[in-house]
């Protein structure tokens, strides 16, 4: 498959553990199937940057494909509040990180590759309502496909970084793709907002009915 990564600076050859444990998925490179989307990720602070391409062979490696059938929004959430460091005070929020991680979090260790959302800025905002009690579990489930960011491609293990090529980058014009990042944040906020506000129905799940029900992984309420 042909993937792309943003970045301020070309880069021909990823380095393993060259990233921040505390983006998304911990440690890994993150890659998209979108040019466009790379573009905006390499003008994220406002300065010129770069869309790397790689071919990534998947032959012989183990793929995690978070948004398949089996696993709920949840289990994404789990692996956010065990790697990103800033959420919300208070005692509900915190309550319902401990219990995401206990019962939701996946062993992500065997896997050479993660497949799932990417949590921008607007994104973490969502997961943050959820975790916090103010928007149902449905709401959560429509707000990840605002903006229409996609999914993320991450390498995480030394195998799968064998099985990537550089092949080559793309300028990207701040001028032009740091606001079009922009824009594409501020429409999904907005639709968010009128989301939000939509009364929600009587059998509506929050993340304290989650809990008070003490649902667990698999749950067909969650699928």
């Amino acid at each position: 498959m042909i993937v792309y990564h943003g970045s301020d600076h070309i880069i021909e050859k990823p380095v393993f553990h060259g990233s921040k444990h505390t983006n998304d998925y911990g440690y890994g490179f993150f890659t998209t199937e979108s040019i466009d989307l790379a573009k905006e990720w390499a003008c994220g602070d406002g300065k010129d940057g770069f869309a790397n391409e790689y071919e990534l062979n998947t032959n012989d490696l183990r793929i995690l494909r978070l948004n398949s059938p089996e696993y709920s929004i949840l289990n994404w959430l789990a692996i956010l509040t065990k790697n990103r460091t800033y959420w919300q005070n208070g005692s509900v929020s915190e309550t319902a990180k401990n219990y995401l991680r206990d019962n939701f979090l996946l062993d992500v260790s065997p896997y050479d590759i993660i497949i799932g959302y990417r949590a921008d800025d607007s994104y973490f905002t969502f997961a943050q309502d959820f975790v916090a009690g103010t928007i149902s579990f449905s709401k959560l489930s429509e707000a990840m496909h605002l903006g229409k960011l996609g999914e993320q491609i991450v390498l995480k293990s030394e195998k799968a970084f064998q099985h990537i090529r550089f092949t080559g980058a793309e300028p990207a014009d701040a001028k032009i793709w740091y606001e079009k990042k922009s824009l594409r944040d501020r429409n999904a906020r907005r639709e968010y907002r009128k989301t939000k506000t939509r009364s929600d129905g009587i059998n509506e799940l929050f993340m304290l009915d989650i809990m008070r029900e003490e649902m667990k992984n698999g749950d067909p309420r969650l699928l």
